[in-house]
């Protein structure tokens, strides 16, 4: 299985080592293709005054100190087109957030690189529309079939992150992972799940016991893979700290997930 994990932001060169160091096994793991993620920006905050990170220079020097160390694969999300074709020659995998995901020339720039495009469904989308998104990157690929096959070779993929429900609230519906996976594979980020968004006054809240829970029934469900943030403390964490998951808590959702997909083999 896909298993995208890091810490929400770069923090600081030795935070993000310190979570990269916790993070070998899944690496060595056979049964795991793993993508270390962190981001150097974080544009999309509640308030001005929210931490953002280091920025796209100083950011993918150290994802790719990252990757010299470790020989990680990197994921990173990018905000604007401009930031493809500089982002997308470090990285593995170029993410493009939710809330952007029906922005044409974004779509466009990431798909112009050798990465894989991870498109995350919008919190206020129709899973169903979500195949608009990957077609705009199998077009500018070239590729003229459609369906998950035809998405998986093209490399894009698809990320469910819950869907608005109300204000300060987020809901998965399984349905989507279904719905999603007749385009293309569907990664299923569990910590984003479990966000308040602004719930928290100028900031997010989330409810991290509900990450293991929801993971469970994406794995009965059936999903390509998995995104976890990941921190040694996410109370202390600069961004997104009440979804994240520390890392022995992670080790545990990884043994629930196999077991399910175990039992679904026999």
């Amino acid at each position: 299985m896909i298993l995208i994990a890091g810490p929400c932001v770069i923090e600081s060169r030795d935070n993000l080592f310190r979570v990269a160091e916790k993070l070998v096994g899944y690496h060595e793991d056979p049964t795991i293709d793993f993508y270390f993620k962190s981001s150097f920006d974080k544009a999309n905050r509640t308030s001005i005054d929210s931490f953002r990170g280091p920025g796209m220079d100083e950011g993918l020097k150290l994802l790719d100190e990252v990757r010299t160390q470790f020989g990680y694969k990197l994921l990173t999300d990018i905000h604007d087109y401009t930031q493809a074709k500089p982002v997308g020659e470090v990285v593995d995998v170029l993410q493009i957030p939710a809330f952007l995901c029906r922005q044409t020339d974004l779509l466009v720039a990431a798909a112009q690189t050798k990465c894989v495009v991870n498109v995350k469904k919008g919190q206020f989308l129709n899973p169903a529309d979500m195949r608009y998104s990957v077609k705009k990157v199998l077009d500018t690929r070239g590729v003229k079939e459609e369906g998950y096959e035809a998405a998986k070779k093209a490399g894009v993929w698809l990320t469910e992150r819950g869907s608005t429900f109300g204000y300060g609230n987020l809901v998965v519906d399984a349905r989507s992972f279904g719905i999603m996976r007749e385009f293309a594979p569907v990664i299923f980020d569990a910590t984003h799940s479990v966000q308040m968004p602004g719930a928290e006054g100028g900031k997010s809240g989330g409810k991290r016991e509900f990450v293991r829970p929801l993971s469970r029934s994406a794995a009965a469900v059936g999903v390509d893979g998995f995104f976890f943030e990941t921190h040694f403390n996410p109370c202390e964490a600069l961004c997104d700290g009440p979804n994240m998951l520390d890392l022995d808590d992670l080790a545990l959702a990884i043994k629930d997930i196999k077991a399910i997909q175990e039992s679904l083999k026999a």
